[in-house]
């Protein structure tokens, strides 16, 4: 399983987060990026948050005025099968290793691109098999720091669970 970078996001806190040339990935998440909300967002597993864009263009095509770094993702991905993506599996992003930690739970702040777009991003359930599956995106865990730019591959290195 391989892709791209397609864009790399910040802010100062809050959606959307907008694109930069480059960003340096660290244990502590993506350095000049802030959170709104520390005590929810951020820490060692939550690192970093990544998206597929075929997701973003799966939302816009179901009416949701979403786009790169709209849903609050630090690495918008091109050409990885957001339904493969599992829990452990460790992935070379540019110069960074990260390790996916967890399925993200949208929270109210991405009701601004439109009502029911928490259900279209997100179901409670662990099934793989859903529609919804890591459309809202996946947490990951920085393991070995580094430098990411858009253009830079992405790829499966193992799947540890």
């Amino acid at each position: 399983m391989q892709g791209t970078v397609a864009q790399i996001n910040i802010s100062p806190g809050g959606v959307p987060k907008h694109p930069v040339l480059q960003a340096r990935l660290t244990p502590h998440g993506v350095e000049g990026d802030s959170h709104d909300h520390p005590q929810i967002h951020g820490g060692p597993r939550q690192a970093v948050l990544l998206i597929a864009a075929e997701a973003i263009e799966e939302l816009k095509q179901e009416g949701f005025s979403v786009f790169p770094g709209a849903l609050g993702e630090n690495i918008t991905m091109s050409g990885i099968d957001r339904r493969q993506l599992r829990v452990g599996q460790r992935f070379r992003i540019g110069e960074a290793i990260v390790e996916l930690t967890k399925l993200r739970e949208p929270c109210n702040t991405l009701n601004r691109y439109g009502p029911g777009i928490q259900k279209a991003v997100f179901e409670h359930k662990t099934d793989h098999a859903v529609p919804q599956w890591a459309k809202s995106g996946f947490y990951a865990a920085v393991i070995s720091a580094g430098w990411v730019r858009p253009g830079d591959p992405i790829q499966l290195l193992d799947q540890l669970a």
